[in-house]
């Protein structure tokens, strides 16, 4: 019955899922593929959840989300990055992949274009394809830190681009774009009006420079940007599965007609954590970007000292995305390494270490790994593959 399964599913990509069943096997598996915070949800957004338990908030919600929770938003996106919105510009779902998608829903028509710097998250295509549009692929390199340049930007705008979607911090690279960076890209697009601009700023507040700027602010692009953001990485609330949309009114309109078709409103309990986390104490956020900090100094000093590696430092998120050419034509046994990906397989069989080939992300010769995980892994996992490195020749 497999031919029944329809085109649009067909044309996307799976995900790898061997770490997990070596796990169930038994198989000790440092897992450094994983985009998620290994921190508990703090205390208070717990306990707001309690009190939703205890107050009766089971019922259906608002399709675009609590109207208090979309004030609390209005006023995070004020206080914290300095841009206006009103409560009927805000969607609210199921995690900010699902609002990533219903933007591109929303806008993208079958043959349309939308450009996307590479490396990217792996989704972003795959979600470009099921709404029948093309993505054009603007590649980047370590010496560029990973950040499309303006003049790139504009030779891959054409006629048929409708959207450009950025991402900062990034998703694999940890790579940050200033506010002069942005300023510049916004000044291409301010030339083509056509264009709207998805930012994708889940990890905003996991960033090691400071000054968390967001290409809306940019006067001439207030009214064609969309951010998407939400609570998974800032307070380690992955599982409950809130993600916002902050977009032009026509937009918000529409992706809530979309997401009343086909979801209806993300769960009540978890909104109401969500509206704790955003109106609360914030200073939970400060202790896990500093231990992020921590980690990430930890993971690029040990990965500098493995022979090979071309490691860079990512200004934010929780990655590290090194080049791994080197290895590329080295044989181990039976391992024969002819790209990434049989190196991050070779490093899971060999090491018992997970990590993602580059080229899930668009970029060849690169593997990502994570450091959302404690020291002990860290200084464990780098161990180990060191020693499976080494055996390469």
């Amino acid at each position: 019955m497999s031919s029944m399964v329809s085109d649009r599913i067909q044309a996307l990509s799976p995900s790898s899922q061997k770490s997990q069943e070596l796990k169930a096997q038994g198989v000790d598996v440092i897992n450094l593929s994983v985009g998620e915070p290994d921190f508990a949800t703090p205390d208070h957004i717990k306990a707001a959840a309690k009190e939703a338990i205890d107050q009766n908030f089971s019922f259906y919600t608002p399709v675009p989300g609590y109207l208090s929770l979309r004030k609390a938003i209005c006023e995070k996106l004020q206080r914290e990055n300095g841009v206006t919105f009103s409560p009927e510009q805000i969607v609210v779902g199921n995690g900010a992949k699902h609002e990533l998608t219903n933007v591109i829903m929303s806008i993208i028509n079958p043959g349309d274009e939308v450009v996307i710097p590479t490396p990217a998250w792996v989704s972003y295509i795959q979600m470009v394809i099921l709404a029948g549009g093309k993505s054009v692929e603007v590649p980047t390199t370590m010496e560029q830190n990973f950040k499309v340049s303006p003049e790139q930007l504009e030779a891959a705008i054409t006629p048929r681009t409708k959207l450009v979607i950025f991402c900062s911090p990034s998703n694999p690279t940890g790579s940050v774009y200033t506010e002069a960076e942005l300023r510049a890209l916004a000044g291409v697009l301010a030339r083509h009006p056509q264009v709207m601009v998805l930012a994708d700023e889940i990890y905003e507040h996991i960033n090691y420079i400071g000054g968390n700027f967001s290409i809306a602010r940019c006067e001439h692009l207030a009214d064609r940007v969309c951010i998407i953001n939400g609570v998974s990485k800032a307070y380690a609330m992955t599982g409950w599965r809130i993600g916002f949309v902050a977009a032009p009114l026509w937009l918000a309109k529409a992706i809530n007609k979309l997401q009343g078709q086909y979801t209806s409103g993300a769960s009540s309990i978890a909104q109401k954590a969500a509206e704790a986390a955003f109106a609360g104490e914030q200073q939970c956020v400060a202790d896990m970007r500093e231990a992020f900090r921590r980690r990430r100094d930890l993971i690029v000093e040990r990965l500098r000292e493995i022979p090979g590696l071309d490691v860079n430092v990512p200004d934010g998120a929780f990655y590290v995305f090194p080049g791994v050419t080197s290895f590329f034509g080295k044989s181990a046994g039976e391992h024969t390494i002819r790209d990434a990906n049989d190196l991050a397989m070779y490093l899971l069989q060999e090491a018992h270490v997970a990590t993602v080939s580059g080229d899930a992300f668009s970029c060849p010769g690169h593997i990502r790994l994570s450091y959302a995980t404690s020291d002990a892994n860290i200084i464990e996992a780098t161990t180990r593959i060191k020693t499976a490195l080494a055996k390469l020749g």
